[in-house]
């Protein structure tokens, strides 16, 4: 995998290359999909370096910034970009960026890895400015990059204004974090396990219409099969499974290389 200091750069076929910051245990995964006009820039890092000057070297496209939602993971460069869109639902997490005194914590020796930062970063000064957004993603949109579409859906339970974009035409997913090997969150105060399902069910019935699938984080690509997996996994939930851990914080259901984690004592409706 070439390396770009901090970041790593993927080529997959058809026009979509893969941004990853392996030195973190976010393990953040952005993408670039070509189209004949514009670029669709999908999330932009965490903020650590300096993402959009290596994504101009890898696009000579018109940009346009597409947020599967607005956590700081997703969002770091966003403010440097003209057009940048979110749902609706996420477009004041968007405004308010992203703080110092909450983005210092995620400098703290347990989240990274043997990767040195960038030398222009600051954790004592680091920050996400806010961005207001020039449109947004509603379910059913289509972005048009020319001779390419992305169409939009609306997968909330991860976040409320979360979005999974699909080509249709090269059959290919990018659930953002609805679906992802690892933890996914639906415990903290802004999921909702409820939405998740239906997110999941969603994301299950359209993934025989793609081939192969590029989430947000750790291993890239997952298939087909792994949304089908996810998805059967998180009905045993609803289906009275009892959960593998109990915390303070969530209730761990494990899957081995895949977990939910949902509120404390979350009892799902039979």
């Amino acid at each position: 995998m070439p390396s770009h200091g901090w970041f790593d750069v993927v080529k997959f076929p058809t026009g979509v290359t893969m941004i990853a910051e392996p030195g973190h245990y976010e393990d953040v995964k952005s993408y670039l999909v070509e189209g004949e006009q514009r670029v669709a820039v999908l999330d932009t890092g965490m903020g650590f370096g300096d993402f959009k000057a290596l994504a101009d070297t890898l696009s000579d496209r018109q940009p346009v910034v597409l947020l599967s939602h607005a956590h700081f993971d997703h969002i770091g460069d966003a403010w440097k970009y003209d057009d940048v869109r979110v749902h609706p639902a996420e477009a004041d997490d968007l405004r308010a960026g992203y703080p110092q005194e909450r983005m210092r914590r995620w400098f703290e020796p347990e989240y990274l890895r043997d990767v040195p930062l960038p030398e222009r970063i600051d954790p004592e000064s680091a920050h996400i400015p806010g961005k207001e957004p020039t449109d947004f993603l509603n379910d059913g949109d289509v972005i048009d990059l020319g001779g390419r579409e992305l169409r939009v859906y609306h997968t909330p339970g991860h976040s409320p204004g979360g979005v999974t974009l699909i080509d249709h035409t090269n059959r290919i997913m990018f659930p953002g974090d609805a679906i992802y090997a690892g933890p996914m969150f639906a415990h903290n105060p802004y999921g909702d396990p409820q939405a998740y399902r239906s997110s999941l069910r969603l994301l299950a019935e359209l993934a025989d219409q793609v081939d192969v699938v590029y989430p947000s984080h750790n291993a890239v690509p997952l298939t087909p099969d792994d949304v089908q997996r996810m998805h059967h996994a998180y009905e045993s939930i609803f289906s009275g499974r009892t959960p593998d851990e109990r915390r303070e914080a969530c209730d761990v259901h494990d899957f081995g290389d895949f977990q939910f984690w949902l509120p404390p004592g979350f009892e799902a409706p039979r």
